[in-house]
């Protein structure tokens, strides 16, 4: 997989999937920040961009299954992602709110940080409860009636929200500050690994804020790298061809 530098994070994630992993391991962010070029990513993290060409050239060499999502439709792609990210959320936020409470409530007089961690993941959770709703109830019917109208030639009636890019820019700024908080959470936690000495539902509840994380990433990737995008050019050609 040839990448430049001139090309962006998203670019090189949205053609291979796998590609988030090696901007994982050097720090990089391919969701909320994945539209800065890979050299304004190499200096930001002081990562070196050779050592990165390497690894995406063997990625070649290394193919196993995955999914090629930039050529999904997009009403495919919205129930792919309210099927599995989603999902995964809603089954998830009570099990993680259950660990983080217990932890911090039996810890948090030694680690303190955990107060801080038992705070944020409180917060986004109630916040990524809305933000699915938001998506499931408005936004993403929105899309399939697009698809819709698109296969169909017809023009759609303006819906509440006015123009898509409307509640599109919402949904943008709500997975920045996911994003935020769980790199907050990254730092606080020295990358989810556990102190010596660590009972399993500490070791538990800081895999289980990994293992979130990383959907998290894929979540937002799919929606900010290809669904919203594709969206905003679909409604372009309907008004262009009527």
């Amino acid at each position: 997989m040839n990448i430049k530098e001139d090309n962006t994070v998203a670019e090189i994630v949205v053609k291979n999937i796998k590609a988030a992993h090696i901007f994982k391991k050097h720090g990089i962010d391919f969701c909320c920040g994945g539209g800065i070029t890979i050299e304004k990513a190499c200096a930001k993290n002081k990562a070196n961009f050779d050592e990165l060409k390497a690894e995406f050239e063997a990625l070649d060499s290394n193919l196993d299954r995955s999914y090629n999502y930039d050529k999904w439709e997009l009403d495919f792609l919205i129930d792919h992602i309210i099927n599995i990210h989603h999902t995964y959320v809603e089954e998830n936020i009570p099990l993680l709110v259950q660990y983080t409470n217990k932890v911090a409530k039996v810890h948090d007089h030694h680690y303190t940080e955990l107060i801080e961690i038992n705070n944020l993941v409180s917060d986004v959770v109630k916040e990524l409860s809305a933000h699915l709703k938001k998506e499931e109830l408005i936004l993403f019917p929105y899309i399939k009636k697009l698809v819709k109208a698109f296969k169909d030639g017809t023009e759609l009636e303006r819906p509440h929200f006015g123009s898509i890019e409307n509640p599109v820019q919402m949904m943008y700024e709500e997975h920045d500050h996911a994003g935020s908080v769980f790199k907050r959470i990254a730092v606080l936690t020295n990358n989810y690994n556990t102190p010596e000495g660590a009972c399993n539902t500490f070791k538990a509840l800081y895999s289980k804020l990994e293992e979130f994380e990383q959907d998290l990433h894929q979540h937002i990737h799919l929606e900010n790298n290809i669904l919203f995008p594709k969206a905003i050019t679909l409604k372009k050609q309907i008004s262009k061809s009527l």
